[in-house]
């Protein structure tokens, strides 16, 4: 490895854990103070239990459609015409995927190669265990066999795997999003339009106002409640699901 890749190795390392220990915190004070997190990448994808975001299936909003439920806050690209050609393309996507992922069944493989559960404290439906280096990978290129991210459902004994998630940079436009997974198949989505309150004041917060799923939207809402709007969190992101027998839910949002 050159002595470039690694300072810009380090440097995004050190970007992901500063990010996150903002946006962690405000969890940990939405639930009581209890939840922790393992670091995330603000460009990455967009993680489950964020401040304003449901305990029960944030982070599956891809399989159960509760994303839906943020509203003003999730911005989806463009639907297209679907075409033979980008059906072969996110085909082959989901071909060179499952097989690559299959050893990650056992939760704790996935662990040994690097994979950290998200919010493994907080209860949800759905669990991400993101791999960072991956997620760094993805600001510069597309490899299906890489996903930043697995997604668990837990299960008695411990997790079952699911599906995968893909990110893609903030600055993309969807022509480019569109060159990773093709946007007439899959639907890329973005959290847009957040208003967090100072870290300060999380514990005494009205959350129903504030995060993912709270009703100020604008710059200017978020000002007068004393908060720090963000036109953007994370960068982009898409759920697929290479286990599913219906070829209808591989790439349901």
């Amino acid at each position: 490895m050159t002595k470039r890749r690694r300072s810009v190795l380090v440097l995004g390392a050190t970007l992901v854990v500063a990010v996150m220990a903002v946006f962690c915190g405000s969890l940990v004070a939405q639930n009581g103070g209890t939840g922790q997190a393992a670091p995330g990448d603000h460009d990455m994808a967009g993680m489950s239990g964020m401040p304003g975001m449901k305990d029960t299936g944030a982070a599956d909003g891809a399989m159960s459609g509760e994303h839906m439920d943020m509203g003003a806050h999730m911005k989806m690209t463009a639907p297209r015409p679907r075409t033979a050609a980008d059906q072969r393309r996110a085909d082959a996507i989901v071909a060179a995927l499952r097989p690559a992922i299959a050893r990650y069944r056992d939760y704790h493989v996935a662990v040994a190669d690097g994979f950290v559960q998200f919010l493994p404290n907080v209860k949800l439906r759905m669990y991400h265990f993101t791999n960072w280096t991956y997620a760094l990978e993805a600001r510069s290129r597309f490899d299906p066999t890489r996903p930043t991210s697995l997604l668990y459902k837990p299960t008695a004994g411990g997790f079952e795997l699911v599906g995968a998630m893909y990110t893609a940079p903030q600055r993309f436009d969807e022509q480019q999003l569109d060159q990773r997974v093709p946007l007439s198949v899959a639907a890329w989505h973005q959290h847009v339009d957040i208003c967090l309150p100072p870290r300060s004041a999380y514990a005494g917060s009205d959350w129903h106002r504030f995060g993912f799923t709270g009703t100020i939207a604008t710059a200017g809402e978020c000002a007068a409640a004393g908060g720090i709007f963000h036109p953007v969190i994370y960068g982009w992101m898409v759920h697929v699901h290479p286990f599913e027998q219906d070829p209808a839910r591989v790439w349901a949002h």
